[in-house]
């Protein structure tokens, strides 16, 4: 039992680190760049399930939120997280939350992982949108415009592939016995 605490721990923090990885693949997009967080967070989730993806992404956030540049850019801090993008990175928790759960409670396929990873991304997208009002006093359609509208299509492609390759990844791990089925 120790033991599988101990490789899921292992596991957890290094899909906080692909997290971290693929936040540094970022095209500019205005005041919110398109970054390939919300792939890596589809990933975890898809691959470890609803406990074990939002750990991982816990971990990235606490990691960044202590100093470690693991946020877009290579930045760092609280304050990213109580700036204007911070609701999307609060939104990764509940985006690997639902997709995770949504799996659990259906079947990990890739039709199942596509729509999960889809709202997933739709969720982090909610967050992203509230907090870019709240933190900027930016109006509400200028608000979903600038955080929603430019992440729809590109979210729903990382949300395809985060799935395809998720279960993927998930049916070899568990072929090699090196993942439990949940």
């Amino acid at each position: 039992m120790r033991d599988q605490k101990l490789k899921f721990l292992v596991v957890d923090s290094l899909f906080a680190v692909i997290i971290a990885i693929l936040a540094q693949v970022a095209i500019p997009l205005g005041p919110i760049p398109l970054t390939g967080q919300t792939f890596a967070i589809g990933l975890a989730a898809t691959i470890l399930g609803a406990r074990h993806g939002t750990i991982s992404v816990l971990v990235y956030i606490v990691l960044g939120a202590v100093g470690i540049p693991v946020f877009q850019g290579m930045t760092a801090g609280i304050g990213i997280i109580f700036g204007p993008t911070g609701g999307f990175i609060i939104g990764f928790i509940f985006n690997a939350l639902l997709t995770g759960w949504l799996l659990e409670k259906t079947k990990f396929t890739v039709p199942f992982a596509i729509i999960a990873n889809i709202l997933g991304a739709i969720v982090t997208l909610i967050f992203g949108v509230l907090w870019l009002k709240v933190s900027t006093g930016l109006d509400w359609p200028t608000a979903f415009l600038t955080g929603m509208v430019p992440f729809i299509i590109p979210g729903i492609i990382k949300a395809v592939f985060a799935a395809i390759l998720g279960i993927l990844i998930r049916d070899r791990l568990l072929k090699a016995k090196l993942l439990r089925a949940s």
